[in-house]
């Protein structure tokens, strides 16, 4: 479950906490991502359709047909898999800095498993994107914060899911401007503030008759 990006210390290393929980392993991820595998075939399911009506066109028979799409669908599905489990491997819980107090290393700490530490200068950048979307006038849904963390990394960068977020990113930002100063590390904060679309009617047709009525009233 995603929570609030904050940062933890502990006796050892203090943490930028991304997603609750602990590393699960490569072999748990593998298995927990055959169901999440099977919506594959159905993302792809206009290329293999398009196979199918080409077959038909063709003169092929129908039985020949379904097998066809279905080992194109077996194949997507066995391609599938090690993909969804690739992404959900390379998901970062967190960030240890270590040691706690002024860090001289860090280490990315994935759902299945801790790379290995590297020197704390190697962190270039934390940037933290805060989005909010406010309701529009008459609207009863709630605002809706999240956060997109960005580690901006000696030869690369790692940018992660926009996070929920009901916290104050400033103060996130202040902490970890304390904590990475000392090792020239920079935090940048933007934030960015829209309000939620109106629903549109869903016809055209009701759209239009509204304003003719109206129009007629005045």
């Amino acid at each position: 479950m995603a929570t609030d990006p904050f940062l933890s210390r502990g006796p050892d290393s203090t943490d930028l906490v991304l997603h609750g929980g602990s590393p699960t392993g490569p072999v748990r991820i593998a298995l927990t991502s055959a169901g999440p595998a099977l919506l594959t075939p159905l993302a792809l399911v206009v290329p293999t359709l398009v196979v199918a009506f080409w077959m038909g066109l063709a003169g092929a028979r129908a039985s020949t047909i379904c097998v066809v799409v279905g080992l194109i669908a077996g194949l997507e599905y066995l391609l599938g898999w090690p993909a969804v489990a690739h992404v959900r491997a390379r998901r970062i819980l967190r960030v240890e800095f270590a040691p706690a107090g002024v860090p001289a290393s860090l280490r990315l700490v994935r759902a299945a498993g801790p790379d290995d530490w590297l020197p704390v200068d190697t962190l270039r950048e934390v940037r933290l994107a805060h989005e909010v979307v406010e309701p529009y006038e008459g609207d009863h849904k709630p605002a809706v914060s999240t956060l997109v963390v960005e580690l901006v990394l000696r030869g690369g960068r790692e940018r992660l899911d926009p996070l929920p977020f009901g916290g104050d990113p400033q103060r996130l930002a202040d902490a970890l401007e304390d904590l990475l100063g000392p090792a020239g590390a920079e935090v940048e904060l933007r934030t960015e503030r829209s309000t939620r679309r109106r629903p549109q009617p869903n016809s055209g047709w009701t759209s239009g008759g509204s304003a003719s009525a109206g129009s007629g009233g005045g």
